[in-house]
């Protein structure tokens, strides 16, 4: 079964911080108290896509690093 727990505890933070930035950067508000039931599925998709990407170039450019 699957688990949505982090492996990593501390990235819990790095994930929201990273979160906020894109949502900025694509010019989405995020709700203030915390509550995405009045956003749109296109706009949350949309945040999830580009955390994927800009995860996936992270990882790409630390091992490119190694």
């Amino acid at each position: 079964m699957a688990s949505n727990r982090n492996l990593v505890p501390q990235a819990q933070m790095a994930l929201a911080q990273l979160k906020y930035e894109i949502a900025q950067e694509l010019g989405i508000a995020l709700p203030a108290d915390g509550y995405y039931g009045k956003m749109t599925t296109k706009d949350i998709g949309t945040i999830g896509g580009y955390m994927t990407r800009r995860l996936v170039q992270m990882g790409l450019n630390k091992v490119d690093r190694h």
